[in-house]
């Protein structure tokens, strides 16, 4: 295990940047698992990927080396390139999750107090509460009108919009809330965003909020009631940047998972002439136990695999089990990178990830004895150190911390119920779910370099 940073030539120096830069763009526009979707199905068409309904419906053949895909509710995505070998044979299966830690809108959101107005939200998945207070904030999402009508939601990052936040008590005042514990000095009900503070003229009761609406119905087009059939995510304002004096840092929201979503993406959509088919996943609901329509505890993809089956004229049940029984899998999720500010939650001995040596695979996930987590088997492992060595990939191995310090799970597990070989295996931050992570641009680079020999290599 070495340095990364130590060996890259020149040139290879100038591509980890270039790619890490191209990441950013990529993340700053893709907040939300809906934009994060949407880009990545631009790309995928221009990469020659089809959507499965359109085969569907022409009751169209699929061959090997055709690239498809199916888009879940717009939320979630499986990109197939077939391979040379029979299906049935197995896939190499990259999969990692495009929803972030944030706050949602509740369905009767907007209210006025103090001639003021704000929006109620929810947060979603596990944060830092406090962490969300006096950062500047933006809102993206959907609402969808009883007509079906689809009007897209984005305010906050562009130069001349305005952004929103919410408040904190003023340190003056704070004693009594200083004292309280950290899980309970902002609370779930306080995380309520100003939307504004200008009366509608006429207006003698609740002006503030009627301006809002007014405000809303005239530049988006909708009503108070259409909140109820709406998705409105509030998330952190502004783009992700280079961080450090040596830039060798990366500073934005939501590298959990997207990091490794477009790292496995774009190691995806370059693979060619493959002899073993591959498949990359990005799914939605992970960060709040992966249930759903849209999570990876739904049979979405096991049916998108039973399609190309039929499509291929090898429609039998059986056929779809053994390709998942057969199919090997990188769970490609983030793990903690070791923070010497916090060292005393590391796990010791060279068993935690640092920044800018890799790639990093974990064995197990879990909480305490390993509860609730995938455990892969050390014949794989082997067969993975293999792979990445032949392709020169820097990589490093870990777990989440250090034995009782807590725990967490990724969407490892719920592949393997197939039987399938799966590992999980990541790009290593800093502030995981906090507004703002931190990736080291090696690791990403390397993270691509990775899972593009994975899809290449693995047998």
């Amino acid at each position: 295990m070495s340095l990364a940073w130590q060996d890259y030539t020149e040139a290879q120096f100038q591509e980890v940047m270039d790619f890490a830069q191209e990441y950013m763009d990529f993340l700053s526009k893709g907040k939300t698992e809906r934009r994060f979707l949407k880009l990545a199905i631009e790309k995928a068409e221009a990469a020659g990927y089809r959507n499965i309904e359109e085969i569907i419906k022409n009751k169209e053949t699929l061959h090997p080396q055709d690239k498809v895909y199916m888009n879940q509710m717009n939320k979630s995505i499986a990109l197939m390139h077939i391979g040379n070998e029979p299906l049935e044979q197995g896939m190499n299966i990259l999969g990692a999750h495009i929803d972030s830690p944030r706050l949602d809108l509740k369905q009767h959101p907007l209210y006025e107090e103090g001639d003021l107005a704000f929006f109620d939200t929810h947060y979603y998945g596990g944060v830092k509460k406090y962490q969300w207070v006096t950062i500047p904030l933006a809102i993206y999402g959907v609402v969808v009108l009883k007509s079906g009508k689809v009007i897209d939601i984005e305010i906050g990052d562009k130069e001349d919009d305005p952004v929103f936040v919410i408040s904190d008590l003023l340190i003056h005042l704070a004693s009594k809330q200083m004292e309280k514990k950290a899980t309970t000095v902002i609370t779930g009900e306080s995380l309520n965003v100003t939307v504004g503070s200008i009366p509608l003229k006429g207006e003698k009761t609740q002006a503030v909020k009627a301006n809002i609406l007014a405000l809303l119905k005239d530049k988006y087009g909708f009503e108070e009631e259409d909140f109820i059939s709406a998705e409105l995510e509030v998330v952190p304002a502004g783009k992700a940047r280079s961080c450090g004096l040596d830039s060798s840092l990366i500073l934005g929201y939501g590298h959990d998972d997207k990091v490794c979503a477009y790292t496995s993406l774009q190691a995806m959509l370059e693979a060619k002439d493959l002899e073993r088919t591959a498949v990359c996943l990005l799914v939605d609901k992970e960060e709040v136990g992966s249930q759903g329509a849209t999570g990876m505890q739904s049979k979405f993809f096991e049916n998108f695999v039973a399609e190309v089956l039929y499509a291929m004229g090898e429609g039998q049940d059986i056929q779809c089990k053994r390709a998942m029984l057969h199919s090997a899998m990188l769970s490609s999720d983030v793990c903690a990178a070791h923070d010497p500010n916090y060292a005393d939650v590391s796990s010791p001995n060279d068993n935690m990830p640092k920044f800018g040596y890799g790639l990093a695979f974990n064995k197990y996930t879990g909480a305490r004895g390993k509860s609730g987590c995938n455990d892969a088997n050390a014949e794989y492992i082997a067969q993975l150190r293999a792979v990445m060595d032949q392709e020169n990939v820097h990589w490093q191995t870990g777990e989440l911390g250090k034995v009782d310090a807590g725990g967490g799970g990724t969407i490892a597990y719920i592949l393997a119920n197939y039987g399938m070989r799966v590992i999980d295996c990541g790009v290593p931050l800093h502030n995981m779910h906090a507004p703002h992570e931190i990736a080291s641009k090696a690791d990403v680079y390397e993270a691509y370099k990775g899972y593009k020999a994975f899809i290449k290599n693995m047998k």
